[in-house]
């Protein structure tokens, strides 16, 4: 009889705790654990999103991390086809920070700035405006609810020509200014500059993104 590696039994062993940790998951092929629900039903950690099209939208695929079910830090949106198309940042489930868009062929569409609720500040202060102009008359505290609001510059691009079609501002949910700006992005108008975002990801997938899963589930 041939004797089992002792390091072979405790990776085994080990592999074997990690999974019972978990009501459900899948395995990435690349061996990766993702779509982890805990013993709570709770998703945490890696997850791959697939969304069919309904209604005359399009389908797409998403990948990120959940914390306690709720989506957290970066997470990117594929088209079917496997074509990059979204860059989105989230706290506590919320959007947070930059967002940004793109078409298939990966020219920005729109960049986005979102303020989401942080637990540790149960107060926020917020300005108040004029009803005829958008001058800052005061400012009150407000208890602060769950929510994602509007807040930055919000900038929308003509993808065809890499010029800022539109910028409009925010301050908490409120629009303080809408402007067209007909800058270029580059100094040539035929030469557009692709976001850094979309270069790395074209370096790191020399092809397109193809995500093949098998389900795994352990008993309660």
């Amino acid at each position: 009889m041939k004797k089992i590696p002792f390091l072979f039994v405790i990776l085994f062993l080990m592999g074997e705790h990690a999974f019972s940790q978990y009501k459900s998951f899948k395995i990435s092929a690349r061996g990766d654990t993702i779509n982890r629900e805990d013993m709570k039903g709770l998703k945490q950690g890696p997850w791959v999103v697939h969304v069919d099209p309904l209604r005359g939208e399009p389908g797409y695929e998403e990948e990120g991390y959940f914390v306690n079910n709720r989506k957290e830090g970066e997470w990117r949106k594929y088209d079917l086809e496997g074509d990059f198309i979204a860059l989105e940042n989230y706290k506590g489930g919320d959007k947070d920070g930059k967002s940004m868009y793109f078409t298939s062929m990966g020219e920005l569409i729109r960049e986005e700035h979102w303020r989401a609720y942080d637990p540790a500040q149960p107060y926020d202060t917020i300005a108040i405006y004029g009803q005829d102009n958008n001058q800052i008359t005061g400012f009150k505290i407000v208890r602060a609810e769950p929510y994602s609001v509007k807040d930055g510059d919000w900038t929308y691009y003509d993808p065809q020509t890499g010029r800022i079609s539109k910028i409009e501002k925010y301050d908490r949910g409120h629009l303080v200014s809408d402007q067209a700006n007909n800058a270029f992005v580059s100094d040539d108008p035929m030469k557009k500059i692709k976001p850094k975002e979309v270069i790395e990801y074209e370096k790191k997938n020399a092809r397109k993104k193809k995500v093949k899963v098998i389900d795994g589930r352990t008993s309660n």
